[in-house]
Protein backbone atom coordinates (compact mmCIF):
# COMPACT_ATOMS: atom_id res chain seq x y z
CA UNK A 1 0.00 0.00 0.00
CA UNK A 2 1.55 3.24 -1.09
CA UNK A 3 1.10 6.56 -2.83
CA UNK A 4 1.91 7.02 -6.50
CA UNK A 5 2.05 9.98 -8.85
CA UNK A 6 3.28 10.91 -12.26
CA UNK A 7 3.39 13.52 -15.00
CA UNK A 8 3.36 12.91 -18.74
CA UNK A 9 4.19 15.82 -21.02
CA UNK A 10 3.98 16.26 -24.76
CA UNK A 11 5.16 19.86 -24.44
CA UNK A 12 8.02 21.12 -22.33
CA UNK A 13 9.73 19.55 -19.34
CA UNK A 14 8.51 18.34 -15.97
CA UNK A 15 9.14 20.94 -13.27
CA UNK A 16 10.76 18.77 -10.62
CA UNK A 17 10.28 21.11 -7.61
CA UNK A 18 6.49 21.02 -8.11
CA UNK A 19 6.68 17.27 -8.78
CA UNK A 20 8.50 16.61 -5.53
CA UNK A 21 5.81 18.64 -3.74
CA UNK A 22 3.17 16.30 -5.17
CA UNK A 23 5.10 13.21 -4.08
CA UNK A 24 5.69 14.49 -0.55
CA UNK A 25 2.03 15.43 -0.15
CA UNK A 26 1.41 11.67 0.07
CA UNK A 27 3.96 10.97 2.81
CA UNK A 28 1.37 9.46 5.17
CA UNK A 29 0.47 6.83 2.56
CA UNK A 30 4.09 5.72 2.34
CA UNK A 31 6.21 6.68 5.35
CA UNK A 32 8.97 4.13 4.69
CA UNK A 33 10.65 5.38 1.50
CA UNK A 34 10.40 7.89 -1.33
CA UNK A 35 11.49 7.70 -4.93
CA UNK A 36 11.25 9.77 -8.12
CA UNK A 37 12.30 8.93 -11.65
CA UNK A 38 12.28 11.46 -14.51
CA UNK A 39 13.43 11.22 -18.08
CA UNK A 40 12.91 12.79 -21.46
CA UNK A 41 11.26 11.02 -24.38
CA UNK A 42 10.99 11.77 -28.06
CA UNK A 43 7.84 13.90 -27.75
CA UNK A 44 8.23 15.39 -24.27
CA UNK A 45 9.10 14.23 -20.76
CA UNK A 46 7.88 11.99 -17.97
CA UNK A 47 8.28 11.76 -14.21
CA UNK A 48 7.00 9.17 -11.76
CA UNK A 49 6.94 9.31 -7.97
CA UNK A 50 6.31 6.83 -5.19
CA UNK A 51 5.84 6.78 -1.42
CA UNK A 52 6.35 3.32 0.05
CA UNK A 53 4.59 1.47 2.85
CA UNK A 54 6.65 -1.72 3.12
CA UNK A 55 4.32 -4.71 3.58
CA UNK A 56 5.78 -7.29 1.16
CA UNK A 57 9.53 -7.71 0.65
CA UNK A 58 10.70 -4.92 2.94
CA UNK A 59 14.15 -4.91 1.34
CA UNK A 60 15.39 -2.22 -1.03
CA UNK A 61 14.97 -4.52 -4.03
CA UNK A 62 11.25 -3.71 -4.03
CA UNK A 63 11.71 0.05 -3.94
CA UNK A 64 9.79 2.13 -6.48
CA UNK A 65 9.74 3.50 -9.09
CA UNK A 66 10.83 0.05 -10.25
CA UNK A 67 12.54 -0.34 -13.62
CA UNK A 68 13.29 -3.57 -15.44
CA UNK A 69 15.93 -2.58 -17.98
CA UNK A 70 15.95 -6.04 -19.53
CA UNK A 71 12.24 -5.78 -20.39
CA UNK A 72 12.22 -2.04 -21.00
CA UNK A 73 9.40 -1.47 -18.49
CA UNK A 74 8.91 0.63 -15.37
CA UNK A 75 6.15 0.98 -12.78
CA UNK A 76 4.77 2.83 -9.77
CA UNK A 77 2.20 0.73 -7.93
CA UNK A 78 -0.20 1.11 -5.02
CA UNK A 79 -1.96 -1.93 -3.56
CA UNK A 80 -1.39 -5.64 -3.15
CA UNK A 81 -1.61 -8.57 -5.59
CA UNK A 82 -2.63 -11.39 -3.25
CA UNK A 83 -1.88 -14.19 -5.72
CA UNK A 84 1.52 -12.81 -6.74
CA UNK A 85 3.40 -15.94 -5.63
CA UNK A 86 1.30 -18.20 -7.88
CA UNK A 87 1.77 -15.79 -10.79
CA UNK A 88 5.48 -15.57 -10.10
CA UNK A 89 5.84 -19.35 -10.27
CA UNK A 90 3.97 -19.39 -13.58
CA UNK A 91 6.20 -16.65 -14.97
CA UNK A 92 9.37 -18.37 -13.76
CA UNK A 93 8.25 -21.47 -15.63
CA UNK A 94 8.15 -19.28 -18.73
CA UNK A 95 11.79 -18.30 -18.15
CA UNK A 96 11.42 -14.93 -16.41
CA UNK A 97 14.09 -14.07 -13.82
CA UNK A 98 13.26 -12.06 -10.69
CA UNK A 99 15.43 -9.73 -8.62
CA UNK A 100 12.92 -9.06 -5.80
CA UNK A 101 10.51 -10.99 -3.54
CA UNK A 102 7.46 -8.70 -3.71
CA UNK A 103 4.44 -8.27 -5.95
CA UNK A 104 5.51 -5.14 -7.85
CA UNK A 105 7.97 -6.94 -10.07
CA UNK A 106 5.36 -9.61 -10.80
CA UNK A 107 3.19 -6.94 -12.45
CA UNK A 108 6.07 -5.95 -14.74
CA UNK A 109 6.75 -9.51 -15.83
CA UNK A 110 3.04 -10.30 -16.18
CA UNK A 111 2.55 -7.26 -18.42
CA UNK A 112 5.47 -8.32 -20.61
CA UNK A 113 4.16 -11.89 -20.82
CA UNK A 114 0.44 -11.24 -21.30
CA UNK A 115 0.02 -7.57 -22.17
CA UNK A 116 -2.41 -5.20 -20.47
CA UNK A 117 -4.88 -8.07 -20.14
CA UNK A 118 -2.66 -9.43 -17.36
CA UNK A 119 -4.82 -7.47 -14.92
CA UNK A 120 -7.56 -10.07 -15.38
CA UNK A 121 -5.25 -12.57 -13.69
CA UNK A 122 -4.67 -10.37 -10.64
CA UNK A 123 -6.52 -11.05 -7.39
CA UNK A 124 -6.12 -7.98 -5.27
CA UNK A 125 -6.46 -4.23 -5.01
CA UNK A 126 -4.31 -2.04 -7.20
CA UNK A 127 -3.72 1.20 -8.99
CA UNK A 128 -0.58 1.51 -11.05
CA UNK A 129 1.14 3.38 -13.85
CA UNK A 130 3.37 1.35 -16.15
CA UNK A 131 5.49 2.80 -18.93
CA UNK A 132 7.12 1.22 -21.95
CA UNK A 133 10.61 2.51 -22.62
CA UNK A 134 10.70 1.73 -26.32
CA UNK A 135 7.19 2.86 -27.35
CA UNK A 136 6.80 5.75 -24.90
CA UNK A 137 3.30 4.53 -23.94
CA UNK A 138 2.01 4.87 -20.38
CA UNK A 139 -0.73 2.60 -19.02
CA UNK A 140 -2.86 3.59 -15.99
CA UNK A 141 -4.90 0.85 -14.31
CA UNK A 142 -7.38 0.70 -11.44
CA UNK A 143 -8.66 -2.47 -9.75
CA UNK A 144 -12.09 -3.98 -10.41
CA UNK A 145 -13.92 -2.49 -7.40
CA UNK A 146 -12.01 0.79 -7.19
CA UNK A 147 -10.49 -0.08 -3.83
CA UNK A 148 -7.34 1.84 -4.71
CA UNK A 149 -7.79 5.44 -5.91
CA UNK A 150 -6.26 7.18 -8.90
CA UNK A 151 -6.93 10.86 -9.69
CA UNK A 152 -5.73 12.86 -12.67
CA UNK A 153 -5.77 16.35 -14.14
CA UNK A 154 -5.00 17.53 -17.68
CA UNK A 155 -3.71 20.74 -19.16
CA UNK A 156 -2.03 22.07 -22.28
CA UNK A 157 0.39 19.30 -23.22
CA UNK A 158 0.37 17.37 -19.94
CA UNK A 159 -1.46 14.81 -17.83
CA UNK A 160 -0.71 14.48 -14.13
CA UNK A 161 -1.97 11.71 -11.84
CA UNK A 162 -1.77 10.82 -8.14
CA UNK A 163 -3.27 8.57 -5.48
CA UNK A 164 -4.89 11.56 -3.80
CA UNK A 165 -6.64 14.66 -5.05
CA UNK A 166 -4.80 16.96 -2.59
CA UNK A 167 -1.48 15.80 -4.06
CA UNK A 168 -2.59 17.10 -7.46
CA UNK A 169 -3.55 20.39 -5.86
CA UNK A 170 -0.11 20.62 -4.24
CA UNK A 171 1.56 20.54 -7.66
CA UNK A 172 -0.55 23.48 -8.89
CA UNK A 173 -2.12 24.17 -12.24
CA UNK A 174 -5.53 22.64 -11.37
CA UNK A 175 -8.89 24.18 -12.24
CA UNK A 176 -10.45 24.42 -8.75
CA UNK A 177 -13.92 25.53 -9.80
CA UNK A 178 -16.82 23.53 -8.35
CA UNK A 179 -18.45 21.11 -10.80
CA UNK A 180 -22.23 21.82 -10.49
CA UNK A 181 -23.17 18.27 -11.56
CA UNK A 182 -20.82 16.78 -8.97
CA UNK A 183 -22.18 19.20 -6.37
CA UNK A 184 -25.72 17.96 -6.99
CA UNK A 185 -24.56 14.35 -6.73
CA UNK A 186 -22.59 15.09 -3.57
CA UNK A 187 -25.74 16.15 -1.75
CA UNK A 188 -28.03 13.54 -3.28
CA UNK A 189 -25.75 10.49 -3.03
CA UNK A 190 -24.45 10.93 0.54
CA UNK A 191 -21.25 12.55 -0.78
CA UNK A 192 -20.59 9.92 -3.46
CA UNK A 193 -19.60 11.52 -6.77
CA UNK A 194 -19.46 8.82 -9.46
CA UNK A 195 -16.29 8.53 -11.51
CA UNK A 196 -14.91 10.11 -13.56
CA UNK A 197 -16.17 13.31 -11.89
CA UNK A 198 -14.96 14.82 -8.64
CA UNK A 199 -16.27 17.87 -6.82
CA UNK A 200 -13.65 19.95 -8.72
CA UNK A 201 -14.07 20.61 -12.40
CA UNK A 202 -10.36 20.21 -13.10
CA UNK A 203 -9.84 16.79 -11.47
CA UNK A 204 -11.10 13.42 -12.61
CA UNK A 205 -10.69 9.93 -11.22
CA UNK A 206 -10.00 6.81 -13.23
CA UNK A 207 -13.05 4.57 -13.25
CA UNK A 208 -12.77 1.15 -11.58
CA UNK A 209 -11.82 -1.83 -13.77
CA UNK A 210 -10.31 0.52 -16.34
CA UNK A 211 -7.11 0.45 -18.40
CA UNK A 212 -6.22 3.92 -19.72
CA UNK A 213 -3.42 3.94 -22.32
CA UNK A 214 -1.68 7.23 -23.16
CA UNK A 215 0.28 7.37 -26.40
CA UNK A 216 3.43 9.51 -26.77
CA UNK A 217 1.41 12.20 -28.57
CA UNK A 218 -1.07 12.37 -25.66
CA UNK A 219 -3.85 10.38 -27.36
CA UNK A 220 -5.83 8.35 -24.81
CA UNK A 221 -7.69 5.04 -25.23
CA UNK A 222 -9.76 3.43 -22.49
CA UNK A 223 -10.84 -0.16 -21.91
CA UNK A 224 -13.04 -1.63 -19.20
CA UNK A 225 -11.63 -5.07 -18.41
CA UNK A 226 -14.21 -6.43 -15.92
CA UNK A 227 -17.88 -5.99 -15.10
CA UNK A 228 -20.64 -7.84 -13.31
CA UNK A 229 -24.42 -7.84 -13.53
CA UNK A 230 -26.70 -8.39 -10.54
CA UNK A 231 -29.39 -10.95 -11.32
CA UNK A 232 -30.07 -14.67 -11.42
CA UNK A 233 -28.50 -16.85 -14.11
CA UNK A 234 -30.60 -19.62 -15.67
CA UNK A 235 -28.02 -22.25 -14.77
CA UNK A 236 -28.04 -21.26 -11.08
CA UNK A 237 -31.77 -21.62 -10.49
CA UNK A 238 -31.39 -25.29 -9.65
CA UNK A 239 -29.14 -24.48 -6.66
CA UNK A 240 -30.66 -25.00 -3.23
CA UNK A 241 -30.33 -22.50 -0.40
CA UNK A 242 -27.93 -24.91 1.31
CA UNK A 243 -25.71 -24.95 -1.78
CA UNK A 244 -25.69 -21.14 -1.88
CA UNK A 245 -24.69 -21.07 1.82
CA UNK A 246 -21.83 -23.45 1.17
CA UNK A 247 -20.71 -21.39 -1.82
CA UNK A 248 -20.68 -18.23 0.30
CA UNK A 249 -18.63 -19.90 3.03
CA UNK A 250 -16.13 -21.24 0.50
CA UNK A 251 -15.77 -17.92 -1.31
CA UNK A 252 -15.38 -15.89 1.88
CA UNK A 253 -12.88 -18.36 3.33
CA UNK A 254 -10.76 -18.02 0.17
CA UNK A 255 -11.08 -14.21 0.23
CA UNK A 256 -9.97 -13.92 3.86
CA UNK A 257 -7.15 -16.39 3.28
CA UNK A 258 -5.82 -14.39 0.30
CA UNK A 259 -5.66 -11.27 2.42
CA UNK A 260 -3.33 -12.86 4.96
CA UNK A 261 -0.35 -12.51 2.60
CA UNK A 262 2.10 -10.10 4.25
CA UNK A 263 5.57 -9.92 5.74
CA UNK A 264 4.12 -8.08 8.76
CA UNK A 265 1.32 -8.96 11.27
CA UNK A 266 -2.32 -8.65 10.10
CA UNK A 267 -5.11 -7.51 12.44
CA UNK A 268 -8.90 -7.02 12.18
CA UNK A 269 -11.05 -3.93 12.70
CA UNK A 270 -13.77 -5.54 14.82
CA UNK A 271 -16.98 -3.54 15.16
CA UNK A 272 -18.91 -6.44 16.68
CA UNK A 273 -21.24 -6.63 13.70
CA UNK A 274 -21.80 -9.67 11.51
CA UNK A 275 -19.31 -8.66 8.80
CA UNK A 276 -16.15 -8.06 10.83
CA UNK A 277 -17.05 -10.91 13.22
CA UNK A 278 -17.24 -13.32 10.30
CA UNK A 279 -13.74 -12.29 9.21
CA UNK A 280 -12.43 -13.15 12.69
CA UNK A 281 -14.25 -16.51 12.59
CA UNK A 282 -12.80 -17.37 9.20
CA UNK A 283 -9.28 -16.44 10.29
CA UNK A 284 -9.74 -18.77 13.26
CA UNK A 285 -10.96 -21.52 10.93
CA UNK A 286 -7.84 -21.03 8.81
CA UNK A 287 -5.69 -21.52 11.88
CA UNK A 288 -4.47 -17.94 11.93
CA UNK A 289 -2.92 -17.75 15.38
CA UNK A 290 -3.03 -14.83 17.80
CA UNK A 291 -5.47 -12.61 15.87
CA UNK A 292 -5.27 -8.99 17.00
CA UNK A 293 -8.62 -7.18 16.99
CA UNK A 294 -9.49 -3.54 17.58
CA UNK A 295 -12.73 -1.70 18.40
CA UNK A 296 -13.49 1.99 18.94
CA UNK A 297 -16.10 3.75 21.05
CA UNK A 298 -17.24 7.31 21.78
CA UNK A 299 -19.25 9.08 24.45
CA UNK A 300 -23.03 8.68 24.34
CA UNK A 301 -25.02 11.73 23.21
CA UNK A 302 -28.77 12.24 23.26
CA UNK A 303 -29.36 8.76 24.65
CA UNK A 304 -27.52 7.16 21.72
CA UNK A 305 -24.73 4.76 22.62
CA UNK A 306 -21.34 5.62 21.19
CA UNK A 307 -19.85 2.13 21.23
CA UNK A 308 -20.60 -1.50 20.42
CA UNK A 309 -18.09 -3.02 22.82
CA UNK A 310 -20.68 -5.49 24.15
CA UNK A 311 -20.73 -7.36 20.85
CA UNK A 312 -17.05 -7.02 19.95
CA UNK A 313 -16.19 -8.40 23.40
CA UNK A 314 -18.37 -11.45 22.71
CA UNK A 315 -16.41 -12.21 19.54
CA UNK A 316 -13.02 -11.49 21.12
CA UNK A 317 -13.78 -13.85 24.00
CA UNK A 318 -15.32 -16.54 21.77
CA UNK A 319 -12.26 -16.72 19.51
CA UNK A 320 -9.62 -15.76 22.05
CA UNK A 321 -8.32 -12.78 20.10
CA UNK A 322 -5.81 -10.29 21.41
CA UNK A 323 -8.40 -7.54 21.69
CA UNK A 324 -8.15 -3.82 22.41
CA UNK A 325 -10.97 -1.39 23.11
CA UNK A 326 -10.03 2.11 22.01
CA UNK A 327 -12.14 4.66 23.90
CA UNK A 328 -12.29 8.18 22.52
CA UNK A 329 -13.52 11.23 24.41
CA UNK A 330 -15.97 13.32 22.40
CA UNK A 331 -13.77 16.40 22.70
CA UNK A 332 -10.92 14.50 21.05
CA UNK A 333 -13.13 13.72 18.08
CA UNK A 334 -13.76 17.45 17.70
CA UNK A 335 -10.05 18.21 17.99
CA UNK A 336 -9.08 15.92 15.10
CA UNK A 337 -11.89 16.99 12.77
CA UNK A 338 -9.66 19.35 10.73
CA UNK A 339 -7.02 16.62 10.39
CA UNK A 340 -9.59 14.03 9.35
CA UNK A 341 -11.07 16.42 6.78
CA UNK A 342 -7.61 17.16 5.36
CA UNK A 343 -7.11 13.40 4.97
CA UNK A 344 -10.15 13.18 2.68
CA UNK A 345 -9.29 13.09 -1.01
CA UNK A 346 -12.88 14.16 -1.58
CA UNK A 347 -15.38 15.49 0.98
CA UNK A 348 -17.09 12.63 2.86
CA UNK A 349 -20.02 13.20 5.19
CA UNK A 350 -20.36 9.80 6.87
CA UNK A 351 -19.80 10.18 10.57
CA UNK A 352 -17.59 7.13 10.76
CA UNK A 353 -14.91 8.88 8.69
CA UNK A 354 -13.81 10.48 11.95
CA UNK A 355 -14.12 7.14 13.77
CA UNK A 356 -11.97 5.43 11.15
CA UNK A 357 -9.43 8.24 11.33
CA UNK A 358 -9.05 7.88 15.09
CA UNK A 359 -9.18 4.10 15.05
CA UNK A 360 -6.55 3.96 12.31
CA UNK A 361 -4.30 6.34 14.24
CA UNK A 362 -4.24 3.97 17.20
CA UNK A 363 -4.19 0.70 15.27
CA UNK A 364 -1.25 1.85 13.12
CA UNK A 365 0.82 1.97 16.32
CA UNK A 366 0.22 -1.77 16.75
CA UNK A 367 0.01 -3.34 13.27
CA UNK A 368 0.48 -2.26 9.66
CA UNK A 369 -2.23 -4.34 7.95
CA UNK A 370 -5.86 -4.97 8.90
CA UNK A 371 -8.83 -6.75 7.39
CA UNK A 372 -12.13 -4.87 7.50
CA UNK A 373 -15.77 -5.70 6.78
CA UNK A 374 -16.72 -2.89 4.37
CA UNK A 375 -18.84 -3.82 1.37
CA UNK A 376 -20.97 -6.61 2.80
CA UNK A 377 -24.13 -4.48 2.96
CA UNK A 378 -23.97 -3.49 -0.70
CA UNK A 379 -22.86 -6.90 -1.97
CA UNK A 380 -25.19 -9.05 0.16
CA UNK A 381 -28.20 -6.70 0.44
CA UNK A 382 -27.89 -5.53 4.03
CA UNK A 383 -29.56 -2.12 3.97
CA UNK A 384 -33.05 -1.59 5.30
CA UNK A 385 -34.38 0.01 2.11
CA UNK A 386 -33.76 -2.96 -0.19
CA UNK A 387 -36.96 -4.92 0.59
CA UNK A 388 -39.06 -1.95 -0.59
CA UNK A 389 -37.71 -2.57 -4.11
CA UNK A 390 -39.21 -6.05 -4.27
CA UNK A 391 -42.62 -4.52 -5.04
CA UNK A 392 -41.49 -1.24 -6.65
CA UNK A 393 -42.95 -0.31 -10.04
CA UNK A 394 -40.54 2.54 -10.78
CA UNK A 395 -36.95 1.72 -9.76
CA UNK A 396 -35.70 5.29 -10.23
CA UNK A 397 -38.46 6.86 -8.15
CA UNK A 398 -38.04 4.25 -5.42
CA UNK A 399 -34.28 4.71 -5.34
CA UNK A 400 -34.61 8.48 -5.15
CA UNK A 401 -37.06 8.24 -2.25
CA UNK A 402 -35.05 5.61 -0.39
CA UNK A 403 -31.48 6.76 -0.96
CA UNK A 404 -31.19 10.47 -1.75
CA UNK A 405 -30.17 12.67 1.18
CA UNK A 406 -31.48 15.72 -0.70
CA UNK A 407 -33.92 15.68 -3.57
CA UNK A 408 -33.87 18.40 -6.20
CA UNK A 409 -36.59 20.48 -4.54
CA UNK A 410 -34.66 20.30 -1.25
CA UNK A 411 -31.56 21.61 -2.97
CA UNK A 412 -33.51 24.59 -4.29
CA UNK A 413 -33.69 25.75 -0.68
CA UNK A 414 -29.98 25.24 -0.03
CA UNK A 415 -27.98 26.06 -3.16
CA UNK A 416 -27.51 29.43 -4.79
CA UNK A 417 -29.21 29.79 -8.18
CA UNK A 418 -25.97 29.66 -10.16
CA UNK A 419 -24.97 26.37 -8.49
CA UNK A 420 -28.22 24.41 -8.83
CA UNK A 421 -28.65 23.45 -12.47
CA UNK A 422 -30.77 20.48 -13.55
CA UNK A 423 -31.66 17.40 -11.51
CA UNK A 424 -28.35 15.72 -12.39
CA UNK A 425 -28.68 13.03 -9.74
CA UNK A 426 -32.02 11.66 -10.93
CA UNK A 427 -30.73 11.80 -14.50
CA UNK A 428 -27.69 9.74 -13.49
CA UNK A 429 -29.82 7.06 -11.81
CA UNK A 430 -32.24 6.90 -14.74
CA UNK A 431 -29.37 6.49 -17.20
CA UNK A 432 -27.63 3.88 -15.07
CA UNK A 433 -30.78 1.80 -14.64
CA UNK A 434 -31.53 2.00 -18.37
CA UNK A 435 -28.08 0.69 -19.28
CA UNK A 436 -27.54 -1.96 -16.63
CA UNK A 437 -28.17 -5.61 -17.35
CA UNK A 438 -30.05 -5.93 -14.06
CA UNK A 439 -33.79 -6.26 -14.70
CA UNK A 440 -35.78 -6.19 -11.45
CA UNK A 441 -35.98 -3.04 -9.33
CA UNK A 442 -34.17 -4.67 -6.40
CA UNK A 443 -31.35 -5.94 -8.61
CA UNK A 444 -30.97 -2.47 -10.14
CA UNK A 445 -30.65 -0.98 -6.65
CA UNK A 446 -28.08 -3.60 -5.65
CA UNK A 447 -26.18 -2.98 -8.90
CA UNK A 448 -25.88 0.79 -8.51
CA UNK A 449 -24.92 0.50 -4.86
CA UNK A 450 -22.21 -2.12 -5.51
CA UNK A 451 -20.86 -0.54 -8.68
CA UNK A 452 -21.14 3.17 -7.84
CA UNK A 453 -22.11 4.17 -4.29
CA UNK A 454 -19.90 1.60 -2.57
CA UNK A 455 -16.78 2.77 -4.42
CA UNK A 456 -17.21 6.45 -3.67
CA UNK A 457 -18.44 6.22 -0.09
CA UNK A 458 -17.30 3.40 2.22
CA UNK A 459 -14.45 2.11 0.05
CA UNK A 460 -12.93 5.57 -0.39
CA UNK A 461 -13.49 6.35 3.29
CA UNK A 462 -11.58 3.29 4.46
CA UNK A 463 -8.68 3.94 2.09
CA UNK A 464 -8.35 7.61 3.02
CA UNK A 465 -8.64 7.24 6.77
CA UNK A 466 -6.37 4.23 7.14
CA UNK A 467 -3.73 5.54 4.76
CA UNK A 468 -3.68 8.84 6.64
CA UNK A 469 -1.70 6.85 9.22
CA UNK A 470 0.18 4.42 6.96
CA UNK A 471 -2.19 1.55 7.72
CA UNK A 472 -3.15 -0.89 4.96
CA UNK A 473 -6.81 -2.01 4.99
CA UNK A 474 -7.93 -5.12 3.10
CA UNK A 475 -11.59 -5.79 2.37
CA UNK A 476 -12.43 -9.48 1.72
CA UNK A 477 -16.11 -8.78 0.95
CA UNK A 478 -14.83 -6.94 -2.14
CA UNK A 479 -12.91 -9.90 -3.46
CA UNK A 480 -14.09 -9.91 -7.06
CA UNK A 481 -14.99 -13.60 -6.91
CA UNK A 482 -17.19 -12.95 -3.85
CA UNK A 483 -18.86 -10.06 -5.70
CA UNK A 484 -19.49 -12.22 -8.78
CA UNK A 485 -20.99 -14.97 -6.63
CA UNK A 486 -23.28 -12.61 -4.72
CA UNK A 487 -24.40 -10.95 -7.96
CA UNK A 488 -25.71 -14.29 -9.26
CA UNK A 489 -27.78 -15.06 -6.16
CA UNK A 490 -31.55 -14.65 -6.08
CA UNK A 491 -32.25 -11.30 -4.44
CA UNK A 492 -34.65 -12.92 -1.96
CA UNK A 493 -31.71 -14.79 -0.41
CA UNK A 494 -29.98 -11.48 0.23
CA UNK A 495 -32.59 -8.93 1.30
CA UNK A 496 -34.74 -11.23 3.51
CA UNK A 497 -34.49 -11.46 7.32
CA UNK A 498 -33.62 -7.79 7.77
CA UNK A 499 -30.88 -8.00 5.11
CA UNK A 500 -27.89 -10.25 4.38
CA UNK A 501 -30.04 -13.34 4.97
CA UNK A 502 -27.72 -15.72 3.13
CA UNK A 503 -24.67 -14.33 4.93
CA UNK A 504 -26.38 -14.78 8.30
CA UNK A 505 -27.23 -18.37 7.46
CA UNK A 506 -23.70 -19.06 6.28
CA UNK A 507 -22.33 -17.66 9.56
CA UNK A 508 -24.51 -19.71 11.91
CA UNK A 509 -22.03 -22.56 12.11
CA UNK A 510 -19.24 -20.11 12.95
CA UNK A 511 -20.61 -17.25 15.10
CA UNK A 512 -22.67 -16.90 18.29
CA UNK A 513 -26.35 -16.32 17.48
CA UNK A 514 -26.36 -13.21 19.68
CA UNK A 515 -24.06 -11.45 17.21
CA UNK A 516 -25.85 -12.70 14.09
CA UNK A 517 -29.33 -11.72 15.29
CA UNK A 518 -28.42 -8.37 16.88
CA UNK A 519 -29.86 -5.10 15.54
CA UNK A 520 -27.83 -3.63 12.70
CA UNK A 521 -25.13 -1.29 13.96
CA UNK A 522 -22.57 1.09 12.50
CA UNK A 523 -19.47 3.03 13.56
CA UNK A 524 -21.26 5.52 15.83
CA UNK A 525 -20.08 9.08 16.39
CA UNK A 526 -23.14 10.48 18.22
CA UNK A 527 -21.73 13.99 18.49
CA UNK A 528 -21.89 14.42 14.71
CA UNK A 529 -25.43 13.07 14.46
CA UNK A 530 -26.71 15.29 17.27
CA UNK A 531 -24.99 18.60 16.59
CA UNK A 532 -24.83 20.54 19.83
CA UNK A 533 -22.36 22.33 22.07
CA UNK A 534 -18.82 22.61 20.76
CA UNK A 535 -19.63 20.58 17.64
CA UNK A 536 -22.41 22.97 16.69
CA UNK A 537 -20.07 25.90 17.35
CA UNK A 538 -17.52 24.34 14.98
CA UNK A 539 -20.16 23.96 12.26
CA UNK A 540 -21.37 27.53 12.78
CA UNK A 541 -17.84 28.92 12.54
CA UNK A 542 -17.18 27.04 9.29
CA UNK A 543 -20.42 27.76 7.50
CA UNK A 544 -20.73 31.42 8.45
CA UNK A 545 -17.05 32.24 7.87
CA UNK A 546 -15.89 34.90 5.46
CA UNK A 547 -14.62 32.20 3.11
CA UNK A 548 -18.05 30.54 3.03
CA UNK A 549 -19.85 33.84 2.44
CA UNK A 550 -17.51 34.79 -0.40
CA UNK A 551 -17.83 31.36 -1.99
CA UNK A 552 -21.60 31.78 -2.08
CA UNK A 553 -22.59 28.12 -2.50
CA UNK A 554 -25.53 28.34 -0.11
CA UNK A 555 -28.56 30.51 0.53
CA UNK A 556 -27.88 32.32 3.77
CA UNK A 557 -31.50 32.20 4.96
CA UNK A 558 -31.59 28.39 4.82
CA UNK A 559 -28.22 28.13 6.56
CA UNK A 560 -29.58 30.37 9.33
CA UNK A 561 -32.65 28.12 9.58
CA UNK A 562 -30.53 24.95 9.94
CA UNK A 563 -28.25 26.57 12.53
CA UNK A 564 -31.26 27.62 14.58
CA UNK A 565 -32.91 24.19 14.25
CA UNK A 566 -30.13 21.61 13.66
CA UNK A 567 -32.43 18.64 14.34
CA UNK A 568 -35.17 19.88 12.00
CA UNK A 569 -33.34 19.19 8.75
CA UNK A 570 -32.44 15.48 8.62
CA UNK A 571 -32.19 13.25 5.59
CA UNK A 572 -34.63 10.32 5.17
CA UNK A 573 -31.90 8.04 6.55
CA UNK A 574 -31.43 10.26 9.60
CA UNK A 575 -28.29 12.16 8.64
CA UNK A 576 -27.79 15.84 9.52
CA UNK A 577 -28.16 18.03 6.47
CA UNK A 578 -26.45 20.84 8.35
CA UNK A 579 -23.41 18.61 8.82
CA UNK A 580 -23.37 17.77 5.11
CA UNK A 581 -23.34 21.43 4.09
CA UNK A 582 -20.73 22.32 6.69
CA UNK A 583 -18.48 19.37 5.85
CA UNK A 584 -18.24 20.37 2.20
CA UNK A 585 -17.36 23.94 3.12
CA UNK A 586 -14.82 22.73 5.71
CA UNK A 587 -13.16 20.48 3.11
CA UNK A 588 -12.91 23.33 0.62
CA UNK A 589 -11.37 25.56 3.28
CA UNK A 590 -8.90 22.92 4.52
CA UNK A 591 -7.62 22.49 0.95
CA UNK A 592 -7.53 26.24 0.26
CA UNK A 593 -10.10 26.04 -2.54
Amino acid sequence: MCGICGEIRTKGDVRLPEFWTMTRAMQSRGPDAEGVLSHGVEHGAMAFGHRRLAILDQSSTSQQPMVDNELGLGIVFNGCIYNFRELKAELQAKGYRFFSEGDTEVILKAYHAWGAGCVRRFKGMFAFALWERDSGRVVLVRDRLGIKPLYYTEGDGFLRFASTLPALLAAGGVDRAIDPVALHQFFSFHAAVPAPRTILRGVKKLEPATILTIAPDGTKTSERYWQFTVGERAGDRRLSEQEWREAVNDAMLAAVDRRRVADVPVGVLLSGGLDSSLIVALLAKLGHGSVRTFSIGFDSVGGQSGDEFYYSDIIAKHFGTEHEQIRIDGSEALGVLPDAIRAMSEPMVSHDSVAFYLLSREVAKRVRVVQSGQGADEIFGGYSWYPSFLTANDATEQYRDAYFDWQHDDLRKLLADDMLGDDASTEFVESFFAQTGATSAVDKALQIDAEIMLVDDPVKRVDNMTMAHGLEARVPFLDHEVVELAARMPSRLKVADGGKAILKQAARSLLPAEVIDRPKGYFPVPSLRHLEGDFLDYVRDVITSRAARERGLYRSDFIDHMLAHPEAEMSPKGHSRLWQAALLEAWLQEHAI
